[in-house]
């Protein structure tokens, strides 16, 4: 469904009252359900190409910022980890959570997606930041990569 203008100023401001209120009043992010509808909105309108966002987190797991890191095309987005490092010493994160959109409607992981989740993980230990969890927004629907198990983390919302 594509939004008309106004429908779509209208969630950017929702948008940015939901972000500014996580931030402002230090709600932690204590489980994928609490970011789950945030995602929702934020990708929902973006079904013409691929976004990958990154949620930047403080070390009580409360909202830094949300960035659309990187746009891609309808079936691909190109992901540099260097750059995901680079932004999260920048906003001084200890955790991450990740999150793309799939333009296709169809919100399950590829081979692709795992594998940069792992190289993320993979880099992101290496200057002590967590990732929490990988989403994959698809119209109205979403998968979280923690849920279904394939993080391969333990209590990865628990502070």
């Amino acid at each position: 469904m594509k939004l008309t203008e106004k429908e779509q100023a209208v969630v950017t401001e929702a948008l940015a009252i939901l972000a500014r209120n996580m931030r402002e009043h230090g709600v932690a992010i204590t489980s994928p359900t609490a970011v789950r509808d945030f995602l929702q909105l934020r990708l929902q309108g973006k079904q013409e190409k691929e976004v990958f966002l990154v949620m930047f987190l403080d070390a009580q797991h409360r909202l830094i910022e949300a960035v659309d890191m990187f746009h891609g095309t309808l079936t691909q987005t190109s992901v540099y980890p260097r750059e995901v490092l680079r932004a999260a010493l920048e906003y001084h994160a200890a955790a991450v959570i990740l999150a793309h959109n799939h333009p296709s409607g169809y919100p399950h992981p590829s081979p692709a997606d795992l594998m940069l989740t792992r190289n993320l993980r993979e880099a992101l230990k290496y200057i002590d930041v967590d990732v929490l969890d990988h989403f994959i927004v698809a119209g109205n629907q979403s998968v979280s990569l923690a849920e279904k198990g394939l993080m391969q983390l333990q209590a990865v919302y628990t502070i």
